[in-house]
């Protein structure tokens, strides 16, 4: 069947903004801070852990814990599943063997460097503070409040009506689905489908306040580290900048099969949102519909 206006995509990273979401309802709700020390949210042992590290370093790709997919030492997401399969990977813990034991890079604080295993550990805190699974609390509290009816955290090899299977293409011209290249079933660091409907609902209910106060929406928006020439980064959101004022708020996702970008201006109402069941293509058609729409 063809892609429709309502077909449910990944997003992959792009929804690492649900869980700094997740998080910050929970600061609002006084379960934490974002200064709470990791120790004391979790009762899992890390045993080289760093005992500074924060909430706050989380969400901030701050916090110097061995990320998973190490892109400095991985080339290839699919290169993961070679010791463990991805048909086990369906809950949080799951991911858990892939980096809990290993030592930090850096001392928390010290630097930016993107990093999916501490957004894991934020969906933990998320299971741990509010008592039920990562993605039944997004769905209730996040998906319900914003009107995102079509989106959810769905298995792969169980994906419901309208949902985009992804697709890898190979060097010889040939086509294969990205079933055994992702996690069976998403999580925190990213996984979920949505339709772009979806997304821009989003953040119209995000800068409405639907989904939190003033303040803490103004904190998940704020630019608290440099990432990079002109960008920075919030709490799960990376923020284009020029001359130190926020030119827009940009979602970003890449997977084997998964590409995703979502870019919303802060001073106008536009807001663009373009998904893809390949390996890539949504930069470049958003940097289209960019140029088309600001050189009218």
């Amino acid at each position: 069947m063809e892609n429709q206006t309502n077909t449910r995509y990944g997003i992959a990273s792009g929804c690492k903004i649900f869980t700094s979401i997740a998080i910050c309802q929970l600061v609002e709700q006084g379960k934490m801070s974002f200064h709470s020390p990791i120790k004391e949210c979790l009762d899992i042992n890390f045993p080289n852990f760093d005992d500074s590290i924060t909430v706050h370093h989380l969400l901030t790709h701050t916090s110097g814990v061995a990320d998973y997919f190490d892109e400095d030492i991985m080339d290839n997401f699919e290169e993961l599943w070679v010791k463990t399969p991805m048909y086990h990977v369906r809950k949080l813990q799951d991911f858990l063997p892939l980096f809990k034991n290993e030592p930090m890079k850096f001392t928390p604080g010290s630097k930016f460097h993107y990093n999916n295993s501490g957004y894991i550990l934020l969906g933990l805190i998320v299971e741990q503070a509010s008592g039920i699974p990562f993605d039944q609390y997004v769905v209730e509290n996040i998906f319900k409040k914003a009107s995102m009816f079509d989106s959810g955290y769905f298995e792969m090899d169980a994906l419901p009506a309208r949902t985009a299977i992804g697709y890898i293409d190979s060097p010889d011209g040939s086509w294969r689905t990205n079933i055994y290249s992702l996690p069976a079933k998403g999580g925190s660091d990213g996984g979920a489908y949505v339709t772009a409907t979806d997304m821009v609902k989003l953040w119209d209910a995000l800068t409405s306040y639907q989904l939190l106060n003033e303040e803490l929406t103004d904190q998940l928006l704020y630019p608290h580290c440099e990432a990079g020439e002109d960008a920075a980064y919030g709490y799960g959101v990376w923020i284009k900048m020029h001359d130190k004022k926020v030119i827009k708020y940009v979602l970003m996702g890449y997977d084997p099969g998964v590409n995703f970008r979502a870019a919303f201006y802060k001073d106008t109402a536009l807001k663009i949102v373009v998904c893809s069941n390949q390996s890539d293509g949504a930069y470049e058609m958003i940097s289209a519909i960019e140029d088309e729409w600001f050189n009218v």
